[in-house]
């Protein structure tokens, strides 16, 4: 990632760039909410076309490490897209963006995408962890442990039971880890900062768009939750 020198920690959200960047997050949701925008006749087809092929080159930026960012200008990684993409498109057009949408509500879309993303991988680990068990409990199942109690050896068993044991833990903590997944997956684009959107926008439309499973029904509850990462946590 290219620079011009270090953030400064009292940037906008205080230097935002010293963590992760969720910069993929980002640039979708910001295509989804220029579609939207565009569906409600706020922005045209054509300046549509122009902020997605905008936002796809920043992105293309991003990941051929070309980004510059300029200390003192970009606040944080949505200031920074942003005013890359007025570089790219121009900032008549690319100013149309941001219309009817909160920083609140893009904060904690971005966060909800990339947790649930997250959280879909580890789902995928403990799948594999699980055949992997299942399956070595089958072939392995004549092999004889002692199983042990207050650290002395208590009674013979299968090692097939023992691997079986951490089975049961692990597909409790799936059935848990889905059930974080479908709270977290809910879109709260369309809440705006605090009381909705004032155009009238399809947030079913954006919301199928990022992948989400639902939306959040309270727009003063959509921007303020972090619930769903304390849940993970």
């Amino acid at each position: 990632m290219a620079s011009d020198s270090k953030p400064e920690g009292s940037m906008l959200w205080g230097g935002r760039f010293t963590g992760g960047l969720d910069l993929l997050m980002d640039i979708l949701g910001s295509i989804a909410f220029a579609l939207a925008n565009a569906k409600s006749g706020i922005i045209t087809q054509e300046e549509f076309e122009k902020i997605r092929e905008g936002l796809l080159e920043v992105q293309k930026e991003w990941d051929t490490d070309s980004f510059t960012i300029i200390s003192g200008v970009d606040e944080d990684i949505h200031t920074a897209n942003e005013r890359r993409l007025g570089e790219i498109i121009g900032k008549n057009i690319a100013g149309k963006l941001h219309t009817g949408r909160s920083r609140n509500e893009q904060v904690v879309c971005d966060m909800r995408m990339w947790l649930r993303d997250e959280l879909r991988k580890i789902d995928e680990h403990l799948v594999s962890s699980l055949k992997l068990i299942a399956a070595r409990a089958e072939s392995e199942i004549e092999y004889i442990m002692p199983g042990y109690t207050h650290l002395q050896r208590a009674q013979p068993v299968r090692w097939s039971h023992w691997m079986l044991s951490y089975g049961l833990a692990f597909a409790s903590d799936l059935d848990r880890l889905r059930e974080t997944i479908k709270r977290a997956n809910r879109s709260p684009l369309g809440c705006g900062a605090l009381a909705g959107n004032p155009f009238n926008i399809d947030r079913d439309m954006m919301a199928e768009e990022l992948d989400f499973e639902g939306l959040l029904w309270n727009s003063m509850g959509g921007v303020a939750d972090r619930d769903f990462v304390s849940e993970f946590l």
